[in-house]
């Protein structure tokens, strides 16, 4: 696949992530506007009802700012996964959320965990280690770009705070290398250039022959020398008055 048709952009790239964002912000909505709470579908560890939590704590969230601070980087990762990940970007969603949730319930502590975050690692996880297991400059710059923007989330995987679910994210973060590391996505074929391939010679290289060892510029052999200025031959043509003097 030439990387025209891999970097070709669709309507997927906007409309996943505002579904998603749409589904959040509805969610939360609901409960403002209708009073209730719906944490207790969130994901509660090692019981049998908090395995609905799996695929309800995403889109719960339990403030403003915890929804605000989620909201950006779902989208952004979202969008740049689909765009560039598009042949896997639904398996790693979906089975991102359940990997991730069900990770979370074995190893986190008893109390509801609820949020997008898990999600947000497991996109920021994938993104970047697949970037770098490609080895392909376009998804190098991409996984660049994710450290560079959201490097911090790391810390965030370690237990710096009681009201963070750490479990949800270091789950994310676990889920997301696996998915770099064996989930196959096509990639495409970067451009090479005549001196990459490996019959590639040096000596019958046209742009190389203008040097020589030392790498001084040689003119064109080829160039047809501009020879010395022309002379030019000049024929005078006489003719003879035939007429006679008449007296």
């Amino acid at each position: 696949m030439s990387e025209e048709t891999y970097f070709k952009f669709s309507n997927k790239v906007l409309l996943i992530p505002m579904v998603a964002v749409l589904l959040i912000w509805t969610v939360f909505w609901v409960e403002i506007r209708f009073q209730i709470n719906l944490n207790q579908y969130g994901i509660f560890p090692r019981t049998l009802m908090g395995l609905r939590g799996i695929l309800f704590s995403p889109f719960l969230h339990g403030s403003v700012e915890h929804l605000y601070n989620n909201t950006i980087p779902i989208a952004i990762l979202t969008a740049s996964l689909v765009y560039f990940y598009r042949s896997v970007s639904l398996k790693v969603l979906l089975w991102g959320v359940l990997f991730s949730g069900l990770l979370t319930w074995f190893i986190g502590r008893p109390s509801y965990h609820i949020g997008a975050s898990g999600l947000i690692y497991v996109l920021a996880s994938f993104i970047f280690f697949k970037g770098i297991f490609t080895k392909h400059y376009r998804l190098v710059a991409l996984s660049l770009m994710v450290v560079f923007i959201y490097g911090s989330l790391l810390w965030f995987i370690f237990p710096l705070k009681d009201d963070i679910s750490w479990e949800g994210h270091l789950s994310g973060f676990i889920t997301g290398l696996f998915f770099a590391l064996f989930v196959k996505a096509k990639i495409p074929k970067t451009k090479k250039y005549a001196w990459e391939l490996e019959n590639y010679n040096e000596e019958e290289d046209e742009f190389l022959r203008h040097f020589d060892e030392d790498g001084n510029f040689i003119e064109d052999k080829y160039e047809v020398e501009k020879s010395e200025d022309p002379t030019y031959k000049i024929t005078y043509h006489y003719k003879e008055n035939k007429t006679k003097d008449k007296t």
